[in-house]
């Protein structure tokens, strides 16, 4: 625990912890907004249709990937 000796330091250690708060505070919104747009983002409509389209393309495409190599491997033996 710190020991003060005057007022001075009480007051300027008093000064510090409201401008340390005033920023944590000010970090804090930052964040919530920076998450809101970010989920904002994601599940936009576009974002949606985007991703969901990308997936079955991705899908489609190991599919045919996996029947070629099974479908060449059947038509060896």
């Amino acid at each position: 625990m710190k020991r003060y000796t005057n007022f001075e330091e009480i007051d300027q250690d008093l000064k510090y912890l409201r401008l340390k708060s005033k920023i944590d505070m000010e970090e804090l919104k930052l964040g919530v907004n920076n998450t809101r747009e970010t989920f904002k983002d994601t599940f936009s409509p576009v974002n949606l249709i985007a991703n969901t389209l990308a997936s079955v393309i991705k899908r489609a495409f190991v599919m045919k990937v996996i029947d070629k190599l099974v479908g060449s491997s059947l038509s060896k033996k």
